[in-house]
């Protein structure tokens, strides 16, 4: 009996090639497969990120157009506020006025200070 030849034998190093064995083939096709979803993988993070930054980008408009409303809003307010303030002192010395000219014009008149609804008539 003869013994098979290590040269003959399919998938033996050394032996005739396209016999036996995984194609040389097949570990340049798993590495590109694994390639190529290694990169689908990264294409869709970058496309993930892009949209990501463009969703940034317009809360930061959207913050900078709230703090302008806000600026304008506070510069309203505060005219408003000093309107509000001169027309109180307005009608207040206007009530004193009208106060004063219904008081008869003899008698002695007490008042004490800080309110004018305080007025006494002896």
């Amino acid at each position: 009996m003869s013994t098979p030849d290590a040269a003959g034998t399919p998938g033996a190093p050394g032996g005739p090639e396209g016999e036996g064995g995984p194609p040389a083939a097949a570990p340049n096709l798993t590495s590109n497969r694994r390639l190529q979803q290694t990169q689908a993988q990264v294409d869709e993070v970058v496309d993930i990120m892009r949209v990501n930054v463009d969703k940034v980008l317009e809360r930061d408009q959207k913050l900078s157009e709230l703090d302008d409303r806000a600026d304008a809003l506070q510069a309203g307010a505060s005219q408003f506020e000093s309107s509000a303030a001169k027309l109180k002192n307005k009608y207040w010395w206007k009530n004193c006025k009208v106060k004063s000219q219904e008081l008869p014009s003899s008698g002695h008149t007490e008042y004490l200070p800080g309110d004018m609804n305080n007025v006494f008539f002896f």
